[in-house]
């Protein structure tokens, strides 16, 4: 290997670790607020890959109906909750009425109306983020909100069926090709004899300026301070008045929007299946892994490590780089289990 051939996996490890970097991120936010190891964060990467590609096919994004189907769901559920609490009738119903009826038929109406592949590139992304990101927080309200003060194991087997069911939707709706996306950007740049492409810029700038939105936001705004109140004590924010429930469906949300956006991100660069989300979404796990599922720079350096390690392995053994990448949770995880002491069931 010379330094060229370095210098080009290297790109192309910074450009995987950033779009890992993210997922991580989302992972670990999830999991510090609800508990929940968010398996089908990978999903929504192909979701937002796929829809995007529906979109300039021409073609209606059956995403869109499956937003809509979410919304009657959890309708249905939020308004037997209001009528067995006795809450006022009419204000929650009318609340989860717009929440959840009238905004994804708004969506799906814009998207019969303006879905077609005229339609600009940054508008044809904004309509894939509406379709999917509201997703996540009613996934969130269907699955694991009933479940919320269930143990760690529970709501992992919960996340595990709804990844299982969110592939056999996105297979229903999608069919078994592969789509690609137009690029961002067909730019080239030249850097010392190594040829950058814009879509590679385009990635790690986005995941760059992400990062530092997510950073300001939780230290900045009351809303992100609120879900790191809850990451540390979730008792302790619900006495001093943070809803738990409310900062779970930020979190689902917010990691919706991670995913989407990271499949339109990949989508330019690689052919994504309706099974290609899970996939990815695992590199990103185990970038929140070497993390610790707990630090949100240690996860972004994981992923990042995920990255250059997957490139490399790529060159030296093609063959094994799954299978390398993954290998890595193992002196990980071997080396946390050596540093956590032991309890024994009698002293629980």
């Amino acid at each position: 290997m010379d330094l060229s051939i370095a210098a080009i996996l290297a790109q192309d490890g910074i450009t995987s670790g950033a779009v890992y970097a993210l997922l991580a991120l989302a992972l670990v936010l999830v999991f510090s607020v609800t508990r929940v190891i968010f398996i089908p964060q990978g999903e929504f990467v192909a979701f937002g890959a796929l829809t995007l590609a529906a979109l300039q096919s021409d073609k209606f994004p059956l995403s869109a109906t499956l937003l809509l189907v979410l919304g009657l769901l959890c309708f249905v559920q939020e308004a037997w909750a209001i009528v067995r609490s006795r809450q006022t009738v009419m204000r929650g119903m009318l609340m989860a009425l717009v929440k959840f009826v009238v905004l994804p038929l708004a969506i799906v109406a814009a998207t019969r109306l303006y879905g077609h592949a005229s339609l600009p590139m940054a508008l044809q992304v904004l309509l894939t983020l509406l379709i999917v990101v509201p997703m996540g927080p009613m996934i969130y309200r269907l699955a694991f909100q009933p479940l919320a003060e269930a143990s760690t194991l529970v709501l992992l087997i919960v996340a595990v069926g709804v990844h299982y069911a969110l592939t056999g939707i996105g297979l229903l709706m999608f069919g078994a090709e592969g789509s690609r996306t137009a690029p961002f950007s067909d730019a080239r740049f030249e850097i010392g004899g190594l040829t950058v492409s814009g879509q590679s810029v385009v990635i790690v700038a986005v995941a760059a300026l992400l990062i530092l939105a997510l950073y300001v936001y939780f230290e900045r705004a009351l809303s992100g301070k609120a879900l790191r109140a809850t990451a540390v004590n979730r008792l302790g924010a619900r006495l001093v008045g943070i809803g738990t429930g409310q900062a779970g469906r930020l979190a689902f949300t917010l990691a919706a929007a991670l995913g989407a956006l990271c499949g339109v991100l990949i989508a330019p660069l690689t052919t994504v299946y309706y099974d290609s989300g899970f996939l990815i979404g695992l590199k990103g796990f185990v970038g929140a892994i070497l993390g610790g599922l707990g630090s949100y720079p240690l996860a972004a350096a994981g992923a990042l490590l995920v990255g250059l390690l997957e490139s490399y392995s790529s060159f030296w053994a093609s063959a094994f780089k799954e299978v390398i990448v993954f290998t890595l949770i193992i002196p990980v995880l071997l080396w946390r289990s050596l540093r956590s002491k032991s309890v024994d069931e009698g002293d629980q």
